[in-house]
């Protein structure tokens, strides 16, 4: 699989001239098809659909989109369009390479654009009015790098990208995290997963459940989970799932007469005093108090 590594690299699909060596802000429409082929990219990457015939896979995994929708893509991460009777895609690409961000407000600021480590399986869904915004925002970026160059023209192109960045940051955030019902479709999710995981009898070959797994069977990276359980429930992620296991040991402990050792082993423990001391830490009591107690 190719890899575009430069931004000299990426205009050479779009016939572009390089006019900055880290930013780039192109056509898709002046894209040559060999483009469309699966890349992984070593950059950031934000590309605006108005028209799309065909599929979207991202790190081979398809998306869904429409009209006005917005794709990130993360260093690492490869993109691939499956177009449908040849007709070429319809909209806009930004690029910047992480050297931009080093030692600049824009770096300083980054950790605010999590959703570039999300996994979502569909694009960011934009309104009429918010896909003109977006729209405004490449078109401000591409004037900017066709000005000439002067001393504020670095600071104007991250200011650039930090404005477009914190707009998608808000509809992202409409789409996903702010809505109260989104927020109880994914978090029941997660408590069935573990809930059927921690009576499987898979700890006790596998382990117990780590964030990593569990953002991966949700689809998210690890990361951009543990952001979204420290915003939605105000714990970290290992303290969510601790409290899950520990649910389910005081439940194994009030409806069987399985030993503590034996309880220990089917959640995954590999040292008893191990469960014990957080069993202890978490109730108040230890196991066997707490099973006389109930």
């Amino acid at each position: 699989m190719t890899s575009i590594n430069h931004i000299n690299d990426f205009n050479h699909f779009f016939a572009a001239q390089t006019l900055h060596p880290q930013v780039s802000v192109v056509e898709l429409s002046h894209a040559d098809e060999s483009m469309y082929e699966a890349k992984v990219y070593d950059m950031y990457a934000l590309m605006l659909i108005e028209e799309l015939q065909g599929e979207l896979h991202r790190d081979g995994k398809p998306m869904s989109h429409s009209r006005g929708s917005l794709v990130t893509i993360r260093p690492g991460q490869s993109l691939e369009i499956r177009m449908e009777n040849g007709a070429k895609p319809q909209g806009w690409m930004l690029a910047f390479r992480q050297d931009l961000l080093e030692k600049t407000g824009l770096g300083r600021d980054f950790y605010m654009f999590s959703y570039f480590h999300s996994d979502y399986p569909e694009a960011i869904a934009l309104t009429e009015v918010e896909h003109g915004v977006i729209r405004n925002c490449f078109a401000n970026l591409c004037a900017e790098l066709h000005t000439q160059q002067d001393y504020l023209s670095g600071q104007m192109i991250r200011l650039g990208i930090g404005t477009l960045l914190s707009y998608v940051k808000r509809y992202f955030e409409q789409q996903h995290t702010c809505n109260p019902m989104r927020t109880e479709t994914w978090v029941g999710k997660l408590d069935t997963l573990l809930t059927k995981y921690m009576g499987s009898g898979l700890p006790a070959q596998h382990g117990q459940p780590s964030v990593t797994w569990c953002a991966t069977k949700l689809g998210l990276s690890p990361g951009y989970f543990s952001d979204l359980i420290k915003k939605e429930l105000h714990i970290t992620a290992q303290e969510y799932i601790r409290s899950k296991v520990i649910a389910h040991a005081q439940v194994l402990l009030r409806q069987t007469n399985m030993t503590i050792n034996e309880i220990a082993e089917e959640l995954g423990f590999r040292y008893p005093n191990h469960f014990t001391r957080m069993f202890h830490k978490a109730t108040g009591y230890p196991p066997l108090k707490y099973r006389k107690g109930n």
